[in-house]
């Protein structure tokens, strides 16, 4: 099939879906299907780059047994431990992103969910960020009911972030305490109460092409509007500390298949940027226009600093609206 075409045809409404031969990624050229992904992400989401940041805001001990996850109790990996953060460390780290240009600020907490002394944490910090940060706030603590989902969203809370971590057939052999139809069904109770959903993955986690696929394909019928693709960095302790690291021209390949998929998301780049040159640079012409950065962070590759300015080089707009 000729990429060029289909990205043409896709700008003009058409979308893929099951019923459709997804082998064609697999085996197209790849400099065309890069071409063909960038014209998509002009077309559809403009020359906008979106800048998120996130504060790890409780710390391990986290009950899921989740084989790439250094919080998980599960996994022996030696990271520091400590309960929900101070509000104050949040509000201040809120506002040094807000200062630097980031868009949007999200508080992110290990576990299978919050406890009610903790949600009410959460609930304080995310109201005052409202009240005194410029930026757009998301949350990402695991799976909530309705009624916590719906106080977030009074609290200021635009976005929940939510991944599958991968394909429905894959998910059993990366996690056995939570299901696939866990993560979905929290995700449709996030978007019934009102909020956006971030949602995306890993992959390298000895993931097949085919369940790359079907996650980009779960993820459109979700109605998802931000795609996080996270490449795996195998960390020590971890069941998975084995798996060889992916190359470039894989995550390159996989950020221009979802941008394909889910053509009307943002594509975020997120954990594994400094897998591939340039911290990614070549992935934002390649369906990239979103990603982690961060000052605090240490699997984005980046700082804001870097990012904002590899993105003012590439002419994309980062100002803040």
């Amino acid at each position: 099939m000729d990429m060029i075409k289909l990205a043409e045809e896709i700008i003009a409404g058409r979308r893929i879906d099951r019923s459709d031969d997804t082998s064609v990624f697999l085996t197209a050229d790849s400099e065309t299907l890069f071409r063909g992904a960038d014209m998509i992400r002009a077309a559809l989401r403009g020359e906008r780059v979106d800048l998120c940041s996130i504060i790890n805001g409780r710390s391990g001990k986290c009950p899921e047994n989740c084989k790439f996850c250094a919080q998980s109790a599960h996994n022996c990996t030696g990271i520091d431990e400590y309960p929900f953060l101070d509000e104050e460390s949040i509000i201040k780290e809120c506002r040094h992103n807000a200062e630097k240009g980031v868009h949007r600020f999200s508080i992110v907490t290990a576990g299978r969910t919050l406890s009610p002394s903790d949600f009410e944490k959460a609930v304080s910090a995310y109201s005052r960020m409202h009240r005194e940060v410029d930026i757009e706030l998301c949350g990402s603590h695991g799976l909530l009911t309705d009624e916590q989902f719906r106080r977030l969203r009074e609290a200021g809370v635009r976005r929940y972030h939510c991944n599958i971590e991968t394909s429905r057939r894959n998910f059993p052999n990366i996690c056995t305490t939570h299901t696939f139809d866990d993560k979905t069904a929290c995700i449709k109770r996030a978007q019934n109460a009102g909020l956006e959903v971030c949602s995306g993955g890993i992959i390298g986690m000895g993931e097949t092409w085919e369940d790359r696929i079907d996650m980009a394909l779960t993820l459109s019928e979700l109605g998802v509007c931000s795609v996080p693709i996270n490449a795996l960095m195998p960390i020590k302790g971890t069941p998975l500390e084995g798996l060889p690291r992916l190359t470039e021209e894989d995550i390159l390949r996989t950020v221009a298949i979802f941008r394909y998929i889910v053509p009307e998301a943002g594509i975020r780049l997120a954990a594994g940027r400094d897998l591939m040159s340039d911290c990614g640079r070549k992935s934002f012409r390649s369906g990239a226009d979103a990603t982690i950065t961060g000052d605090m962070l240490t699997t984005s590759g980046n700082d804001i600093n870097a990012d904002t300015a590899m993105l003012t080089d590439m002419g994309f707009d980062i100002s803040r609206r």
